[in-house]
């Protein structure tokens, strides 16, 4: 995946002759464009040791040239979304609470990609703790679209609306977000990007500042699948630390069937059956949306693949549900932040725990905690919060009966008739910064991946036409699966696609 730049700053290197890619050749470029560009995208809140990288990227090199890779993404320049702990930088979830903060340990899948002899660039910004579409909600400022070819300032999206300019703007090759109802892929979207949210469980969540337990799921932004695929084969690992993490003997069984399925499609989809929710034909689709679903359902039949009409009825329930939830969760994490434990404080004040948590916060999370707190009230726990969790259930039972392959938490039986699913992962392109919704409808943007976070399910956002992004959804745990299909669709004419690590 890299950038022409890269590519001819590598040609005129000695080591070309024996050697393909230079770490130090990546990471040059990648510093001229936080150079040129930060300043004005705000991709990055903080930056790594420059002089430390510079090392860390001669070290991988020798290791290439010497057939000691430590894996295949050593020397691969990534940045870390700013909710993921980090000991060597600040962890700030872009908020004035944790302006100072700095963790004593590295999140798993950090220290993952160090094993790995990855080069960290830094720490992206983000909507304040994750709680955001557009990621405008930050105490660092706004990102802005990397791409201004029309003189237009657009957002990147959100929450991991850092991550993604960074990658979009050469100045990694790929990085961490986080998702909870889309924060990857919908940012992936927007960005002409791969952004892939795994399976609930798969990739470590110790480290990552939580905004709501069961939704959370670290992902992942590159330009095309094959660098994706080769992240995640790096941070798919069990986690005692986690306790959501897939335990390894489902997740042995669930790697023999997800590679059982794999091997089935080498270079194009025949005999893939691939379902077309309807229920994900919104009013709020835009024209241009449409068109590309359409393409996108061309694409994958040239390739061979027979197209099925699918219903998950209860996914209108979705939006509703995942907000209740997640403002419930959210509340309930967020007051660890009272001014005594760590985090910003305002000292001597007679009102300790009112006035820290009124200035340490932004708008947009007072908002959330405040209905989150609400919902978890007695006069609307059983009102609003178990019949979100009833609906939840619903949804993740109407995907399995939508499904090929078995849900290995609740059963062995094969039901459904599709392999994947295609909807489009956003309602529109990415919206101007002037012109951004209000309200109700801010919310409502999210409707198109929220559905895969309640049901746990792995989801990849593809670029496509129209500078919007498909998504595809397969079965929980069948990750692999997942990938493959979306690198075999973006191979080719047909769709953008980036060059491979």
């Amino acid at each position: 995946m890299l950038s022409r730049s890269i590519q001819q700053a590598i040609r005129h290197l000695p080591s070309q002759r024996t050697c393909r890619y230079s770490s130090v050749a990546t990471l040059k470029e990648c510093w001229n464009q936080i150079d040129r560009h930060n300043t004005e995208i705000n991709a990055f809140i903080s930056l790594n040791d420059r002089t430390l990288l510079e090392k860390k990227a001669v070290e991988s090199d020798h290791r290439r040239s010497n057939g000691t890779l430590q894996s295949t993404i050593d020397g691969t320049t990534i940045a870390i979304k700013d909710n993921i702990c980090t000991s060597f930088l600040p962890t700030t979830c872009a908020s004035n609470m944790l302006k100072d903060f700095t963790s004593p340990y590295d999140a798993t899948v950090v220290q993952l990609l160090n094993e790995a002899g990855s080069l960290i660039m830094g720490k992206t910004n983000m909507d304040e703790f994750g709680m955001g579409s557009t990621n405008v909600h930050s105490a660092f400022g706004p990102v802005i679209h990397p791409d201004r070819s029309d003189d237009i300032q657009r957002s990147p999206g959100g929450s991991s609306g850092g991550s993604a300019a960074s990658v979009a703007m050469d100045m990694c090759t790929a990085a961490l977000g986080s998702d909870t109802g889309g924060s990857v892929r919908m940012p992936a979207s927007y960005c002409g990007l791969v952004g892939f949210k795994p399976s609930y469980g798969r990739c470590s969540r110790h480290g990552l500042i939580s905004y709501a337990n069961s939704l959370d799921t670290i992902g992942i932004l590159t330009k095309d699948v094959k660098s994706c695929a080769n992240v995640y084969d790096i941070i798919d690992k069990y986690d005692e630390k986690d306790p959501t993490s897939i335990p390894n003997e489902l997740r042995t069984e669930l790697n023999e069937n997800d590679a059982q399925l794999s091997l089935q499609f080498k270079n194009d989809l025949n005999g893939l059956v691939v379902g077309v929710p309807q229920e994900f034909y919104v009013d709020s689709l835009s024209s241009e949306v449409l068109t590309s679903w359409r393409d996108g359902i061309k694409r994958l039949q040239s390739l061979g693949a027979k197209i099925v009409s699918v219903s998950i009825p209860s996914v209108p329930l979705a939006l509703p549900a995942y907000y209740i939830i997640a403002l419930a969760e959210a509340s309930s994490n967020l007051s660890r932040y009272d001014g005594v434990k760590y985090g910003h404080r305002v000292p001597d004040h007679k009102l300790l725990y009112d006035e820290t948590r009124s200035s340490g916060f932004g708008d947009e999370v007072k908002k959330r905690i405040l209905l989150g707190t609400h919902v978890l009230t007695a006069g609307t726990y059983d009102t609003l919060f178990l019949p979100a969790q009833s609906a939840r259930r619903v949804i993740q039972k109407e995907f399995n009966q939508v499904f090929k392959q078995p849900n290995l938490l609740y059963s062995k039986s094969k039901t459904g008739q599709a392999h994947v699913l295609l909807v489009p992962s956003a309602t529109s392109r990415a919206p101007q910064l002037n012109q951004l919704n209000q309200g109700v409808k801010a919310y409502i943007d999210d409707v198109m991946t929220l559905p895969a976070n309640l049901a746990g399910l792995p989801a990849i956002t593809v670029p496509s036409t129209h500078s919007i992004g498909l998504q595809l959804l397969g079965q929980y745990g069948y990750d692999n699966f997942v990938l493959r299909i979306a690198e075999i669709m973006t191979n080719g004419a047909g769709l953008k696609n980036g060059n491979t690590l």
